[in-house]
């Protein structure tokens, strides 16, 4: 297949990342959203990397999905902390850091 075809679906994912990241208020949705934009990019860097022929892109890859899951283990443990301390997850009535 053509790599243009796997660039217009890495970048159509990235935007419905970025648009529930700027529009939602659940710390989930945004915590899934941001998942949607690491896979986006991912999508891309093998696209890039089967079309030049390169591993190096797919190695990548692979470091980015281990960052990605360490960010999701650490992430939903902060969200489970602060749903038990506050009882809601909507960002804006959480405001444990401001003075």
């Amino acid at each position: 297949m053509d790599v243009n075809f796997y660039l217009i679906l890495s970048a159509f994912l990235f935007t419905i990342g970025v648009i529930g990241v700027l529009v939602r208020r659940n710390a989930i949705i945004i915590f899934m959203c941001i998942e949607l934009m690491l896979n986006a990019i991912n999508l891309s860097l093998v696209a890039f990397s089967s079309y030049m022929g390169n591993v190096s892109g797919q190695i990548f890859v692979f470091m980015v999905l281990t960052v990605a899951a360490a960010e999701a283990a650490i992430g939903l443990a902060i969200i489970i902390s602060l749903y038990r301390n506050k009882d809601t997850l909507n960002i804006d009535e959480l405001n444990i850091l401001k003075w």
